[in-house]
């Protein structure tokens, strides 16, 4: 595969096509980034773009994670020394699921979005956009939650990251694209230059294919759940025999084989029993596709083997969480 395909495998789409060209042509010492608001626990969120942030690390990039501890302080999500402690027990899962830690910079938000010069900088940007354009870009209020003056500065704080942390490259998923275009409007308007972003696909529910697997609401896998908890959940997931549901639902069975684990193994085996036609190897997605739409594999076989080899991505960051915690 050749830095350019690398770079955008499993993208749902770039900002701009050109621009990730020009990357792709001269990666050494570019630099990408992904911000997470610490939650203490990686779930299958994360770890999508994580993914994509080893795929760059391969390509030759260098990775920066921003452990956005401002950010969790405005979303009002405790101290900042609560906040550092969930952050840190973040860096450690990230680096046990194969980020290389001595190519992955973590910068705390704190570290640079306190300083004087980020402040006025900030202070501008609240001066030429509009509320409206602000609102649009924020992420989405939960239900019952009111919203607040730091709910509308936080994606302008978003946007100046990407200057202040020096990046080549933003990377967050598709729900990120409303913020990395406020950037791309803004940041010009500051004297700074426009970079290009690459959004991830957003993985439908678990259980219903609808909508958007979620941390917060539903069903999803995160590096706390053990091994039976992780079976389970995937034995009770939605997997129609097909890669097209009906009308707006996707298979997010199929989606994570996508998604997660090819991206990270050679190849895949589906162990069955010789009565039922033996094992299946596939060294590619779409040939695993094929074969549950045409009925060669079943959706419990698939859904099993699908529990086994996530199992073995988070098996790593499950362990390390063990040992902070214990």
């Amino acid at each position: 595969m050749d830095t350019y395909d690398l770079i955008m495998r499993n993208a749902e789409e770039v900002v701009t096509d050109e621009e990730v060209r020009e990357l792709a042509d001269d990666p050494a010492g570019k630099r990408a980034y992904v911000g997470y608001e610490p939650s203490g626990v990686l779930h299958l969120g994360h770890l999508l773009t994580a993914n994509k942030l080893i795929d760059l690390q391969e390509a030759g990039m260098e990775v920066v994670v921003l452990l956005a501890d401002v950010h969790a302080y405005l979303n009002g999500k405790g101290t900042f020394e609560e906040i550092r402690d969930t952050a840190e027990q973040m860096k450690a899962q990230f680096v046990a699921y194969g980020l290389d830690e001595d190519n992955t910079e973590f910068v705390y938000g704190s570290e640079f979005q306190l300083d004087e010069e980020y402040t006025l900088d900030l202070h501008e940007l609240e001066l030429s956009t509009t509320l409206n354009r602000a609102q649009r870009a924020m992420a989405e209020i939960q239900g019952g939650e009111t919203a607040k003056v730091s709910h509308v500065v936080y994606p302008l704080m978003q946007c100046l990251d990407i200057e202040y942390l020096d990046l080549d490259l933003a990377v967050g998923g598709l729900d990120q694209r409303k913020v990395h275009m406020l950037a791309r409007e803004e940041l010009p308007e500051l004297g700074y230059d426009v970079r290009p972003a690459l959004h991830t696909p957003i993985v439908a529910d678990l259980t219903s294919g609808e909508g958007k697997m979620s941390s917060s609401e539903g069903v999803t896998i995160s590096m706390e759940d053990s091994t039976d908890d992780l079976e389970e959940k995937v034995n009770s997931a939605f997997c129609p025999p097909t890669r097209d549901p009906e009308g707006d639902l996707e298979n997010p069975v199929l989606e994570l084989f996508e998604y997660h684990v090819f991206p990270r193994f050679e190849e895949v085996v589906v162990e069955r029993p010789d009565k039922y036609g033996g094992d299946l190897t596939y060294e590619a997605y779409e040939d695993l596709a094929a074969d549950l739409e045409s009925g060669e594999l079943h959706p419990a076989d698939a859904k099993g083997t699908l529990a086994t080899y996530l199992d073995e991505l988070i098996a790593p960051g499950r362990e390390k969480l063990l040992e902070i915690r214990d």
